[in-house]
């Protein structure tokens, strides 16, 4: 198997698996038991509706649906008057209305950003952006996610390929709290005015990519033979470890066999 990135604990290594066949959620296997998925993935059951919670297929139901121009006027007017921080959506002359999203920054590599020039080229430089900060931007119901994770790079001048992040939706039920991808092409205004303003009900956060597989062409030269240091660390690690157990094994039945044979005989 490939090398992958463990998703809890950000390393890269040989020996990651995957945790999920639904959204493809890879870490290690002392890892699996820290990670709650709500990826859900298509099963017999799941197409017959036998096993989904109620409410879950209901959402999903509506989040299909096209709802119309008095639909959508109503649930905005509802929309707004539940919220608390002044956020509102306001609805145009056609279906299309407009509205303040929150996201949450949670990335844990540093990013790479453009500086100032140095003579005739610019500068770049990489550094970890400050974690569990909310930005705010305003767009209509038909910006896509893909467009809000460029937006958000651009607002910190982000030059890295914006392949290697995503938006993820996460919400809060029976105490749990769950995470999913969205898919480059949702709307998250438009889910934003389904779930309403509680940010338990759902709230966005902008992560590095959480595929089963690396993306390598997504990362710069430094970046990738870093990866290979980290690769080599980790083999000669597991063939030091494998020395050690076959010592030991030989050390023991080196012992088992003294001991069957007995004390050497004196002439």
């Amino acid at each position: 198997m490939g090398a992958a990135m463990c998703k809890l604990s950000e390393k890269v290594g040989q020996h990651v698996r995957r945790k999920s066949t639904g959204c493809k959620y890879a870490c290690h296997a002392a890892c699996r038991n820290k990670v709650s998925l709500d990826c859900h993935p298509v099963s017999q059951d799941r197409l017959n509706n036998n096993s989904a919670p109620l409410h879950d297929v209901e959402k999903e139901r509506e989040q299909r649906r096209e709802f119309s121009t008095e639909e959508i006027r109503q649930k905005i007017e509802a929309y707004n008057s539940m919220t608390k921080d002044h956020l509102k959506m306001t609805l145009g002359s056609s279906s299309e209305y407009t509205g303040f999203i929150k996201v949450l920054m949670d990335l844990r590599r540093p990013v790479t950003v453009r500086g100032g020039h140095k003579g005739a080229t610019v500068s770049e430089e990489a550094f970890y952006l400050p974690q569990e900060v909310n930005m705010i931007l305003h767009i209509s119901s038909n910006t896509t996610a893909r467009q809000v994770v460029v937006a958000l790079l651009g607002k910190f001048k982000v030059v890295d390929n914006p392949a290697k992040y995503a938006l993820y939706k996460r919400c809060r039920r029976d105490e749990q709290v769950y995470v999913c991808k969205l898919a480059e092409v949702e709307c998250p205004l438009f889910l934003r005015l389904l779930a309403g303003p509680d940010p338990d009900s759902l709230s966005l956060v902008l992560r590095e990519q959480q595929t089963g597989e690396v993306m390598w062409d997504a990362f710069s030269i430094p970046e990738l033979r870093n990866f290979l240091l980290i690769l080599d660390k980790e083999e000669q690690e597991q063939k030091e470890a494998l020395v050690r157990r076959y010592k030991l094994y030989r050390n023991r039945l080196e012992e088992a066999l003294r001991q069957h044979r007995g004390p050497p005989h004196r002439v």
